[in-house]
């Protein structure tokens, strides 16, 4: 199970808010040691959550017995990072929201070309760091497919024959 995540965000408690808005969840400052970071908790009873840290942190590996750090760098202007998140939403809201922010939203399906297999909304973050959102309609075909038989399955009908690691 995946607890939190973190993104980075330029303006951390502007994003704080609208995601808040969007998910339900609290938003905190951060217990760590990210100065201006903060957590929204979904109260889930798992602690999920997602930490916003200001543009410019990064965490370094650290060395020996030594634990990483979270120190300054240079933040990319995009990233090859995403989460999914289902959330008890409309999709006209999630829309709405994104339009106010002036960041893209747009409601589209997954699949391989021309096979939708299941529908979302994207969501960009400051129109930088996507994150999927799946509401209560959208959710099940995405869950039929979220198991290691089902996608092996689909993939084997893809290729024509079976998956091989």
């Amino acid at each position: 199970m995946i607890h939190h995540v973190s993104i980075p965000a330029r303006d951390v408690g502007h994003v704080a808010k609208v995601l808040s808005e969007l998910t339900g969840w609290p938003a905190r400052p951060f217990m760590g040691p990210v100065a201006g970071a903060v957590m929204l908790l979904a109260e889930d009873g798992h602690g999920t959550a997602i930490e916003l840290y200001p543009d410019g942190s990064t965490l370094t590996p650290g060395e020996g017995d030594r634990q990483g750090t979270i120190e300054a760098g240079p933040t990319p202007q995009l990233f090859p990072f995403h989460l999914l998140l289902s959330l008890d939403i409309e999709p006209a809201r999630v829309e709405r929201i994104a339009a106010r922010e002036g960041w893209r939203a747009l409601r589209c399906w997954r699949g391989p070309p021309g096979k939708p297999l299941f529908e979302l909304i994207e969501f960009w973050i400051e129109n930088r760091v996507m994150v999927e959102i799946a509401t209560p309609e959208m959710l099940p075909d995405y869950l039929k497919l979220a198991t290691a038989q089902a996608h092996d399955e689909a993939l084997a009908a893809m290729r024509g024959g079976p998956v091989t690691a």
